[in-house]
């Protein structure tokens, strides 16, 4: 299915062949990828568990997004609520508009399930860039702290500054506060 399309940006679902070709070019700009998280993408979007979106630039995939639209996992898990997960613009294709148009476009297909959408976002630098993006937005942080994994990190023990420590963040998609 096409979500969006004009002269240059179309927003779709993802499909078989474009997790080996994000893979390598992810691996091209020095990032530690595999193929295997598209694969879990495109196995949750075949069985009704996910939305799996890519955005092409020029005819070229650039940029991808996943929403699930009652996750069971992080801050907000079992509360019903759509959480948007593993998005990413190549550094290739960014500041071209196509981060903030998956953005529209997962937020549109979010507010088809609930009126509040939730993502984690990894504390490193590498994350900076989305980390402004989701406070221009209008996403705040949810109050829990930092996770490791799965679980709360718990004050004053240790972590890893890796892809696994985040910050759960929530936007009410009706524009009201979030109690």
């Amino acid at each position: 299915m096409i979500y969006y399309s004009d002269e240059k940006i179309m927003i779709r679902d993802m499909a078989d062949y474009d997790a080996s070709v994000i893979t390598e070019e992810e691996r091209k700009q020095g990032w530690n990828a595999t193929i295997d998280k598209y694969r879990l993408r495109l196995k949750d979007q075949a069985e009704g568990r996910a939305i799996s979106l890519i955005a092409e630039y020029c005819g070229n995939a650039a940029g991808y997004i996943n929403v699930y639209p009652d996750s069971g996992q992080g801050a907000f898990a079992g509360k019903g609520y759509p959480e948007i997960v593993d998005f990413g613009v190549l550094e290739k294709y960014r500041r071209l508009g196509i981060g903030g148009k998956l953005m529209d476009i997962a937020e549109s297909i979010a507010a088809e399930y609930g009126d509040v959408v939730y993502l984690g976002v990894g504390l490193h630098n590498g994350y900076g860039s989305a980390q402004r993006m989701y406070i221009k937005r209008g996403y705040i942080p949810d109050g829990t702290g930092v996770w490791y994994g799965e679980k709360i990190c718990e004050p004053y023990t240790e972590c890893c500054n890796d892809d696994d420590l985040i910050l759960y963040l929530s936007k009410r998609l009706s524009g009201e506060s979030i109690k």
